[in-house]
């Protein structure tokens, strides 16, 4: 019995090591190919993605009836600005993602009033302009997205150019 007791306790903390492994590290993995996917327009820069068809599928189970804008954010050079224009009479969303995948903010057009809005995102001690509303976060990188919701697949173009109001980009002067 002792002789296969030493090797059984060994495997398993091997195994023990190798669930904590891809526990931690895992979803920032994930995270950085969902950046590369949806990242079209580059880092802190509004994406404004085509509908989702089964042969093109940037996220996980999109929607079809969901029009997907996307911004890959990195703090690392300062705060950044996210101005969401909601399309008048269509339910809209605003998802922040960070770095491990773990969402901080979410606001539809509803919790907006229908109103245009900007949210500003920065890590502790980042200076930002006053009167900003914050979201603070851990993590340097991340993902914004905004879902539009579509009553029919051939209305994006009509509202593609209310879409493309909303934008990502990095605050040059906070102050």
């Amino acid at each position: 019995m002792r002789t296969w007791l030493g090797p059984a306790i060994f495997g398993l903390i091997v195994a023990a090591a190798t669930a904590w492994a891809v526990i931690a590290y895992l979803p920032y993995g994930l995270m950085n190919v969902a950046m590369d996917r949806l990242g079209q327009g580059g880092i802190n820069a509004m994406s404004y993605g085509n509908l989702a068809t089964p042969e093109r599928q940037p996220v996980v189970r999109p929607s079809p009836d969901l029009a997907y804008s996307s911004c890959p954010y990195d703090l690392a050079n300062g705060p950044v600005a996210i101005d969401v224009a909601p399309v008048p009479g269509r339910y809209s969303s605003l998802s922040l993602f960070d770095a491990a995948t773990d969402v901080i903010f979410v606001r539809n057009d509803v919790e907006a009033g229908g109103k245009p809005y900007r949210i500003i995102v920065a890590r502790d001690g980042q200076a930002v302009p006053a009167g900003a509303e914050i979201v603070r976060t851990n993590h340097d990188r991340g993902i914004a997205l905004i879902r539009l919701l579509l009553k029919d697949p051939t209305e994006i173009g009509a509202l593609d150019a209310v879409r493309r109001q909303s934008s990502c980009r990095t605050v040059t002067n906070p102050k």
